[in-house]
């Protein structure tokens, strides 16, 4: 498996907790009747805390995953060879994180169907308010739409990776 393909199942894993403890978190202070469905300071204050969170639990999450994919490389490296030089390591690594145009085009394919996604969800939580919903149901249309959207676009690329991008 391509170091990008095992960087998109992290990205996919991050995304798809966040969401999941986006939903239990907020929707079970909904259920529990602590939070009204019009308390629209609750709503945004969730879902802006949620997208830091995102972010944070994001960052930490690759720099761990790349601090773990350069031990195993230097570790298969060493038992492969017998000898542990950091040079090669280093080049080792270098090598498998190489981005080519096949790369750029597939995270371009990947990126055009998570927005497509976000849109979709931006124009339904509109319809949502033309159709008198409130606007707490808008928002966790667009959170969720978008969160849905980059959690798709990383199974898009694992797709295209293992597909290719003229196969597909």
């Amino acid at each position: 498996m391509s170091y990008q393909e095992k960087r998109s199942i992290v990205s996919i894993i991050t995304g798809a907790i966040i969401l999941a403890a986006y939903c239990i978190y907020a929707f079970g202070k909904y259920q529990s009747g602590l939070v009204g469905p019009e308390d629209l300071k609750f709503w945004a204050s969730t879902i802006l805390i949620f997208i830091g969170i995102g972010i944070v639990a994001f960052i930490v999450i690759l720099i761990v995953f790349h601090i773990l994919l350069s031990i195993s490389i230097a570790v298969s490296k060493a038992v492969k060879d017998g000898n542990y030089d950091d040079k090669e390591i280093e080049k080792a690594i270098q090598v498998d994180m190489i981005e080519d145009e096949m790369d750029k085009m597939i995270e371009l394919k990947s990126m055009q169907f998570g927005f497509i996604v976000a849109g979709i969800g931006f124009i339904g939580g509109l319809v949502a308010l033309i159709l008198n919903s409130s606007a707490v149901v808008m928002l966790n249309i667009f959170f969720i739409s978008f969160s849905v959207g980059s959690i798709l676009e990383g199974f898009v690329k694992i797709f295209y990776y293992r597909r290719g991008i003229n196969n597909a």
